[in-house]
């Protein structure tokens, strides 16, 4: 497993936890703020440079939705 695949777990199961609010608007913010608060800016800068490459496929729509909306955040 490679760090950007145990960064991806990571990102999906939160994505997995915040999915089940009815709020779409706080979830995604709800997972911006997650990654800012607990992920070394080390992580956040892999994740982000992950998102940005060719094949994000194996990240879940509501995580990548989440850092579209919220990037400024996660910089």
């Amino acid at each position: 497993m490679t760090p950007d695949d145990t960064l991806i777990r990571m990102a999906n199961q939160i994505g997995t936890f915040f999915e089940s609010m009815p709020d779409r608007t706080e979830a995604l913010g709800g997972i911006a703020k997650h990654i800012k608060n607990f992920w070394d800016p080390r992580m956040r800068k892999a994740f982000l440079a992950h998102v940005d490459g060719p094949h994000h496929e194996d990240i879940k729509p509501i995580v990548l939705s989440a850092i579209a909306e919220h990037r400024a955040l996660l910089g």
